[in-house]
């Protein structure tokens, strides 16, 4: 069973971490394509409207939401499908490994909440970006540390890795409670129905994938329709998947999920998202753009809030012996990985879209100026961080 989990560790840790890669070129592609004179073209795509039609029933959106609720209900799904698995047999279901990334993760959206909260709390409207800088992109923190290579201790990947999923679950608790529009009833009530019906083929031991992904994508309609953010039904669809089978516990219709999704995730999910929201003109942007209270406040929460919002905590908690610091890791390197995780941009972008969608006030520059630079000063500082503390290839143990 050990043996299993650590091997779903490493081939997480290994799509992650080329994906990481990926999504840096992603970005940098967009960021390319917005300052050329290709802009009017970037701009067009993601305008392009696509509609699906059935009798009296449509979804019509531009491209750019089809990517946003879409593409990103399917990540969440797979971040269900790795929660779970990990809660049930993982890293994350023996409570001493929980305990200290726990504790960090909390630190990590309170603290920049509040730094983000400090600088916009007069507007009404900018205030409701407050979860911005709360948020952790797995998959560039994880592009980053591998390009360490071997100097990296295991254990340091897996305190990542777990802050990141608690992260996960703070994101989505905060998207349910706060980023949740007018409500339908009637959808509502569908996706209510369609949750149900899951949970009836899971008592039953249905092992087959097909019929909870199609009662999942009924859910996902009716989720979108209903106010609630339609990536909320990739999560739910996730925890009735089953973990294995009562006749026979070598099938695991989870596993053969998430191993089945990661690559999609890794090297299609999150860089087209990268691609289709880091897109920014940089042109004429000058210093006095970035303290305007919108970027300075989430730049200040990803850089400043993370790193003392994680590293304070943790320090605290293992000072208290609440828990303690894993075999490997060094208070520089618990540092370092505190200020990596500072690197929001994918996720903040996300909860960034979904904070100003509906303000009728076009904050999209100010609020993705503040995510790239935050996120982009986290990667250089963590990166030099762990650089330095980090043993060396020949003080490697054997």
């Amino acid at each position: 069973m050990h043996k299993q989990s650590s091997s779903f560790v490493a081939t997480f840790l290994k799509m992650e971490s080329a994906g990481g890669i990926l999504l840096i070129f992603a970005a940098a592609l967009a960021i390319v394509m917005a300052n050329s004179p290709f802009e009017g073209y970037y701009q067009l795509l993601l305008s392009t409207p696509l509609e699906i039609r059935l009798g009296p029933g449509e979804i019509a959106k531009p491209l750019l939401l089809w990517i946003n609720d879409g593409l990103m209900a399917v990540f969440f799904f797979l971040v269900g499908l790795e929660l779970k698995r990990e809660l049930i047999e993982g890293e994350l279901s023996d409570k001493r490994n929980i305990i200290l990334p726990g504790i960090g993760a909390i630190g990590g959206m309170l603290i920049p909440a509040l730094v983000y909260l400090y600088f916009n709390h007069h507007d009404p409207i900018a205030v409701q970006g407050w979860a911005i800088p709360a948020a952790t992109d797995i998959a560039f923190a994880l592009g980053i540390l591998t390009l360490l290579g071997s100097r990296v201790p295991t254990s340091l990947k897996i305190f990542l890795t777990s802050l990141a999923i608690f992260d996960d679950i703070g994101a989505i608790v905060i998207i349910a409670l706060f980023y949740t529009s007018k409500i339908s009833v009637m959808a509502l009530v569908t996706a209510a129905l369609c949750t149900l019906l899951l949970a009836i083929f899971n008592y039953r031991g249905v092992i087959s994938k097909s019929p909870y992904l199609l009662v999942g994508l009924v859910m996902w309609v009716a989720t979108l329709k209903s106010g609630v953010h339609a990536t909320l039904a990739g999560v739910v669809l996730a925890m009735f998947i089953p973990l294995s089978c009562k006749s026979d516990e070598s099938i695991s219709p989870l596993k053969n999920l998430e191993h089945d999704l990661h690559s999609v995730v890794a090297f299609f999910v999150l860089p087209v998202f990268a691609f289709a929201n880091a897109g920014i003109s940089l042109t004429g942007v000058g210093v006095e753009d970035f303290l305007h209270d919108v970027p300075i406040g989430i730049l200040l929460g990803l850089f400043v809030g993370k790193q003392v919002g994680i590293f304070g905590l943790c320090w605290l908690s293992i000072k208290l012996k609440l828990t303690q610091l894993p075999a490997q890791m060094n208070w520089w390197n618990l540092y370092g990985v505190a200020v990596l995780c500072g690197i929001g941009f994918t996720m903040s972008l996300f909860v960034g879209s979904l904070a100003f969608e509906e303000t009728g006030v076009n904050l999209l520059f100010d609020e993705r100026l503040g995510i790239i630079a935050g996120s982009l000063l986290s990667g250089i500082v963590g990166f030099v961080v762990l650089h330095k503390s980090l043993p060396s290839q020949t003080d490697q143990p054997d």
